[in-house]
């Protein structure tokens, strides 16, 4: 009775594969929320992170030297613009990081890491000149790819991950869409016509500690597919603060790569009181924030 002990083996060896990639999609890198709230914290400590100042110049290098820690490439793309509102050049310098080299698909994960030169928002005009700290716009999304970044070192995924961190992105003038995003705009205008990830994230105001991330207009126009898997991806985990309707449509560094092709979603939470304020400091952010927005990033690179 040979083939029925080969077709019992043949069946004992299929049901263990299936309970593997079972155990092997759901076993994620258990990310590290107080270790990213303390990234945030150590990016606002060097003052508000606005282009030309010494505490940009520090952060970039913070940065920079962050991520050589755990990818296998990190470059810096560096150039001028003309900044209308501050009318002077500022060189500005987006921060990329890569994983996994040879692989032949790739995710593209990004931030804005620099902050708003004016809190034009801010209820007290008086304060509408006075740099802005940035800790949830900006720091936020920046320290959850940090902490992402150190995981793809441990835990190497099956596919190559970029990290990109854009600077520029709020230094635009209200109501003129292009005067922002400037890095992911020249990203965009210069990065290598072959370079085509299967699907992009953007974390931008990801650490409310009120937390309610809806579904981006631009998202959904153009990536209505891989928006609702991320936010099927968010209900797997039982995090509630993804919540699946679309809410504000939003000029932001996805928009520039969207044009180019890659599929890109927005994590943000619009709804943030101290938007462009002064009062956007880390204490208005939380750590249970940045873990429920991590996980749901690393359960789309482990997917």
């Amino acid at each position: 009775m040979v083939w029925p002990v080969i077709g019992g083996l043949a069946a004992a060896i299929a049901i263990a594969m299936a309970f593997f990639l079972f155990w092997r999609k759901q076993a994620l890198p258990a990310f590290d929320s107080a270790r990213a709230y303390s990234l945030l914290e150590r990016q606002c400590a060097f003052g508000p992170r606005v282009p030309g100042t010494e505490a940009h110049g520090q952060c970039r290098a913070f940065l920079v030297n962050e991520l050589q820690q755990h990818a296998d490439r990190v470059s810096e793309q560096t150039f001028s613009h003309f900044v209308a509102a501050l009318n002077r050049e500022v060189t500005l310098t987006n921060i990329i990081a890569a994983f996994n080299l040879n692989a032949g698909k790739r995710a593209l994960l990004c931030a804005h890491w620099d902050s708003r030169p004016w809190a034009d928002q801010d209820p007290d005009s008086s304060m509408h000149q006075t740099p802005v700290a940035g800790a949830n716009d900006g720091a936020s999304g920046v320290a959850i790819l940090l902490e992402v970044s150190r995981l793809l070192r441990l835990h190497p995924p099956d596919v190559g991950v970029d990290i990109i961190l854009f600077d520029g992105e709020d230094l635009g003038i209200s109501g003129q869409s292009r005067s922002f995003a400037l890095g992911s705009q020249h990203f965009a205008q210069n990065k290598d016509k072959r370079y085509n990830p299967m699907f992009g994230l953007l974390l931008d105001m990801v650490g409310d500690r009120s937390l309610e991330i809806y579904q981006e207009a631009n998202s959904w126009r153009y990536a209505s597919g891989l928006t609702q898997e991320v936010w099927d991806k968010a209900s797997d985990l039982g995090i509630s603060e993804f919540i699946p309707r679309v809410q504000h449509e939003v000029f932001d560094d996805h928009v520039p790569l969207i044009e180019t092709g890659i599929p890109m979603v927005n994590l943000i939470d619009f709804d943030y009181p101290h938007w462009h304020t002064t009062e956007d400091t880390p204490d208005k952010c939380s750590a249970e924030s940045l873990d429920k927005v991590g996980r749901v990033v690393l359960a789309m690179v482990y997917r």
